[in-house]
């Protein structure tokens, strides 16, 4: 029986049909202009782009300019790179114009897709950035693409690790800019943390295409981008900790897989108390008491480090060091740590050298990163089984492009063997069957692990023609992708999102010229090579399409069906043949944590023998609806961080906003006045509350508190003594008194000099202040999950308390400002001062495609704080670069005679 739905979708298609051939006229129309363009001289195309410009400034939109822009890329594509763009490619590209995702199969073009909405959105001259996962996809495509924009008379720009600010500024000047989404939001939480206007390199966030959209967007938006500073060293604490762990019992803990919790039992805490009584490390009476939150923290951490991360699965030792292992590629993360105090437990637990802890200098998610841009798209081969999240959060529709040519790949049905000894016992026979018939077969696995369990077993049962592509191997990564499309080949690989390198049948040419040739100079000889491996690839794909095409066979169901999609894939691109099939156990993952328990007795009573699958329609349709409720949990958990993000978001754009204006205003006197009348008013305030007699007035705390904060010295008990006077009185003299003293320390000094300083100490001073919030709210967001057993919503008790921390924080920069320039007399000297060094940087996120970090150690290219000690007999008084680190009391090296604290050091 079929449904109303199902009947609707087979007369009128689904909304996916109707979207894509609503978008087919105006590619017909592109096409219908072809002739045209191929008459054109070079010259003539090239002309184009000022022709476009000149429509622009006439009044005409991109949407008007669309059909021939379209046209001139494609025809320039022809002439440039030698390839034309299909009719299916320019359909993706208008989905790309019109702000939406556009879902292409792998090996179908994005990236020369991306070129055409790219050139159209870069003519208006405001940036287009194409945001790609990784440093070598980003120069690749810099330079691969940037032929025929330059071809076009636009420019082009790259972003990669190890640029230096200059670098960086002229990139993002460019019309287009490639590089990685790590880069660009670091450059943004950078740019926030200058001084200067002219020192920030991002010119705006106008329009972003987004490349494996789904797994920047999606898998790498569960943690934020986080831009932190060290602390002091606390090794001895965390190795006291982790001494506790291996001493409990299983009773005294309680482990759920599913949420990846770890909780103590009452027993547990009860011997976790005795055993920080003992050390002396317990505060109060017991370890929930308020004092001992940084405590409880710490012995969470060691119990997840102990019983929920497993070695060489979750992360390997190496080097004296604990490397993250990412879930999704299975790949090494050197440099990325885990926050918060949790890598630190691992370190303590696998005794190597623990590294020191890190502040929160700034962060942003990339959900808030990439919701600023004016204009986002973005591209993946799967996105569909996302599009709710995309929709919600993003405000993207995913449209799913129909291939160039029908895919010829057969999709098999599961199969699901009761234990994983006869899974693999299966899958090892099914890769003998197939390489035996020069079948290429692509084997899909979820961990290092498991890769390398698998390798083992193929040597053991005597196959030895196979590569394994997974984190411990990745250098010759693109090389082992591009050639696993040979003949008899058998690739293992975790995840193989984002790799940026095409199976095609037969090898891949380019990769085996840049590998066999790279040391031969241009001549006949190099060239008769070229053409040998060319007749030799041809021929190696001729076996391989006689073989079946390429075979994904993959070892185990991810949580996602994305990432399965991902790998399925990979085979069957531009209609070349080839199959897909999942072996699966009821032990593995997925079914043990999410399946039925169940399961494996009714396969025995069913009679299943050992040995033998179970292999049906229904399986796959029973393990599809386990993987979306797992993914409907993963898009809920994902959510709910954003909610409470944004909250912090919103003050984030407060306080960056006040940076900009800060920095752009030629003169903040203003706003040096209405702060310092603001401390003036809170401190009478505090000191006569209103409508309070006299005798209730405290006249000592208020004149301590002008002494303070205002380096003022009045006759406040006079005042106070004299008949009648009410506090509108006394507000009044204060206010006189103090704006004086500031107008005859600004006359001294003089304009330029008061402009500096006015506007080093508010960018200082807010800086500080905005890292201790970060902390603040970190802390808050820990603890406010709690209040839900009070039957409160904790969101909104977080929306409330991190507002009330935002206006005190707003409060102390007021006074913290005002004393400072209270006392600006020791700035002379400070004046000529370099500018302020921001602290030492490292920058940390997962990126959940590659599993690389682009920053290497995670390090940030900022001036770092001076560290070495110089003697003070060595110390050019006039040369602030030979002095070192210089304490905070001691006499200034300029020789002024006052503390350095008070001279130089005053806003550093």
């Amino acid at each position: 029986m079929v449904s109303f739905g199902g009947l609707a979708r087979k007369i009128f298609g689904s909304s996916n049909d109707r979207r894509v051939k609503s978008l087919r006229p105006r590619a017909n129309e592109i096409t219908a202009l072809e002739k045209n363009y191929e008459a054109l001289t070079d010259d003539q195309l090239k002309a184009k782009t000022a022709e476009f410009r000149a429509a622009l400034a006439n009044g005409q939109k991109l949407d008007d300019l669309l059909p021939d822009a379209f046209a001139t890329v494609r025809e320039a594509a022809k002439r440039v790179l030698g390839m034309r763009p299909f009719d299916v490619q320019l359909i993706g590209g208008m989905v790309l114009h019109n702000r939406g995702i556009a879902e292409m199969r792998t090996g179908e073009g994005k990236t020369l897709m991306a070129t055409l909405p790219v050139y159209l959105n870069a003519i208006e001259g405001k940036g287009v950035h194409v945001v790609t996962v990784n440093d070598y996809l980003a120069s690749r495509d810099a330079e691969w693409m940037g032929r025929l924009y330059s071809f076009l008379g636009l420019t082009v720009g790259v972003i990669v690790h190890g640029l230096d600010d200059d670098q960086r500024r002229e990139a993002y000047a460019c019309d287009i800019t490639y590089g990685t989404n790590n880069e660009f939001g670091f450059d943004y939480l950078r740019d926030n943390m200058k001084y200067d206007r002219s020192q920030m390199v991002q010119r705006g966030h106008n329009y972003a295409i987004v490349d494996e959209v789904d797994s920047i967007l999606i898998d790498e938006a569960r943690t934020p981008l986080i831009i932190s500073g060290p602390l002091e060293d606390r090794s001895d604490f965390y190795n006291l900790i982790d001494t506790f762990i291996p001493r409990l019992e299983p009773s005294d803990y309680e482990i759920d897989e599913k949420q990846k919790t770890a909780t103590f039992t009452e027993e547990g805490t009860e011997k976790l108390e005795n055993m920080l009584q003992e050390a002396g490390h317990l505060k109060g009476d017991g370890l929930y008491d308020v004092e001992n939150v940084a405590i409880v923290h710490h012995v969470n951490n060691a119990l997840r480090a102990h019983k929920l991360f497993q070695r060489d699965k979750d992360y390997i030792v190496r080097n004296d060091e604990i490397v993250i292992i990412d879930e999704f590629t299975g790949r090494m993360m050197p440099g990325r740590r885990y926050s918060e105090g949790l890598h630190q437990a691992l370190e303590a637990k696998e005794h190597v050298t623990i590294q020191p802890e890190n502040q929160t200098l700034a962060s942003i998610t990339f959900q808030n990163y990439f919701r600023m841009y004016n204009k986002l798209a973005g591209m993946t081969g799967t996105a569909v089984t996302e599009a709710e999240e995309f929709g919600n959060i993003y405000g993207l529709e995913v449209t799913e492009i129909p291939t160039n040519l029908p895919v010829q790949r057969i999709d098999e049905d599961d199969e699901v063997y009761r234990t994983v000894e006869e899974k693999y016992k299966a899958i090892v026979k099914d890769i003998r069957e197939a390489s035996a018939k020069g079948q290429p077969i692509l084997v899909g696995t979820t961990s290092i692990e498991k890769s390398e369990h698998l390798a083992e077993r193929l040597r053991k049962e005597g196959i030895k023609n196979f590569q394994v592509l997974n984190a411990r191997y990745h250098e010759q990564e693109a090389y082992i992708v591009a050639q696993a499309g040979v003949p008899g080949a058998i690739t293992i690989a975790t995840n193989m999102a984002g790799r940026g390198t095409d199976i095609q049948l037969g090898g891949n040419v380019e990769m085996r010229v840049r590998q066999e040739l790279a040391d031969m100079t241009e001549g006949p000889e190099r060239d008769a090579k070229i053409e040998a491996i060319k007749a030799d690839v041809a021929k190696l794909k001729e076996q391989a399409l006689a073989g079946g095409g390429l075979y994904v066979l993959a070892t185990e169901r991810h949580e996602s069906r994305r990432i399965d999609n991902q790998l399925r894939g990979r085979s069957g691109r531009q209609g070349d043949p080839g199959r897909s099939k999942f072996f699966l156990s009821l032990q593995d993952d997925l079914m043990r944590i999410f399946g039925s328990d169940r399961m494996d007795g009714m396969l025995q009573k069913l009679g299943l023998k050992e040995d033998e699958a179970i292999v049906h329609p229904w399986i796959n349709k029973a393990l599809e609806k386990a993987q979306k409720k797992v993914e409907a949990r993963n898009f809920e958990i994902r959510k709910n961080l954003l909610k409470y993000d944004d909250v912090m978001n919103d003050q984030r754009k407060v306080i960056f906003e006040q940076r900009l204006e800060l920095m752009d205003g030629e003169n903040l006197s203003e706003t040096v006045a209405e702060m310092r009348q603001e401390v003036v008013e809170d401190l009478v305030r505090t000191h006569i509350p209103e409508n309070a007699y006299a005798e209730q007035w405290d006249i000592d705390g208020l004149k301590e508190a002008i002494r303070n904060q205002l380096n003022l010295d009045l006759p406040v008990h006079e005042w106070a003594e004299e008949e009648g006077i009410a506090e509108e009185e006394i507000l009044a003299r204060l206010s006189e008194a103090t704006e004086k003293a500031a107008a005859e320390r600004a006359e001294r000094f003089g304009p330029q000099v008061m402009t500096y300083v006015e506007k080093s100490v508010i960018l200082q001073t807010l800086d500080h202040l905005w890292r201790e919030h970060l902390v603040n709210l970190d802390h808050l967001r820990s603890v406010v999950g709690f209040r839900g057993y009070a039957q409160r919503d904790p969101l909104n008790e977080y929306k409330t308390e991190a507002f009330e921390l935002f206006q005190a924080m707003l409060g102390n920069l007021r006074q913290a400002v005002t004393a400072q320039l209270m006392r600006v007399e020791i700035v002379r000297e400070a004046a000529a001062a370099p500018e302020p060094s921001p602290p030492q940087m490292f920058g940390e996120h997962i990126d959940g495609t590659t599993g690389e970090n682009d920053f290497g150690d995670g390090e940030l290219l900022v001036r770092h704080e001076e560290t070495r000690t110089v003697d003070p007999a060595e110390r050019n008084p006039a040369d602030p670069s030979t002095w070192g680190k210089v304490g905070r009391n001691e006499p200034c090296p300029c020789g002024s005679g006052k503390k350095y604290k008070h001279c130089h050091g005053a806003f550093v």
